[in-house]
């Protein structure tokens, strides 16, 4: 079983301050929660740079060609119906649905890969601090030398600004 230690702070510059103070006393840190977005915790952590919305557009695109497709292959080639003397193919009576099915697809294409790459499936059990839900930032942090007592450990992540550090074991 894996240990990791959690500390709780009240501001996000403390908890950013901190996350620089846990790296210099060779503390890795694996996870921060947050009420709120913070400013700059991405690059602290060494997050890189989201390619969700790159996949947002990759839906988006399919999206718009199937319901271009759909449409033209349905009005123009296997049921072409006169109607007023409109043209099969009158792109302008296909925008509502062009734009529609970009929307959709879009839209769900952001949710699963967003619920795929967060490992967050149905049934989940997500633990973190209650406070993190309200007012309070959350670190959690792994000693890089494992022999590192944990009191120490904690000691350490007071002396870095933490209101109360902890240790929790997980499965």
């Amino acid at each position: 079983m894996k240990r990791r230690h959690l500390a709780s702070f009240d501001d996000e510059h403390a908890l950013l301050g901190a996350i620089a103070r846990c790296r210099a006393a060779q503390l890795d840190v694996v996870e921060a929660w947050s009420p709120h977005p913070v400013h700059g915790l991405d690059a602290q952590l060494g997050i890189p740079r989201s390619r969700l919305p790159m996949l947002a557009f990759a839906g988006g695109a399919t999206g718009l060609v199937l319901g271009t497709v759909f449409q033209y292959w349905s009005s123009a080639v296997d049921w072409p119906i006169d109607v007023g003397g409109k043209p099969f193919d009158s792109l302008p009576a296909f925008m509502p649905v062009m734009f529609e099915l970009t929307v959709l697809c879009a839209g769900l294409t952001t949710v699963f890969a967003l619920l795929a790459r967060s490992r967050l499936w149905p049934g989940k059990v997500v633990r973190a601090h209650p406070g993190v839900t309200d007012d309070r930032f959350v670190l959690a942090a792994v000693p890089r030398d494992p022999t590192l007592p944990a009191h120490e450990v904690d000691r350490m992540l007071l002396a870095a600004g933490a209101e109360r550090a902890w240790e929790e074991t997980i499965p």
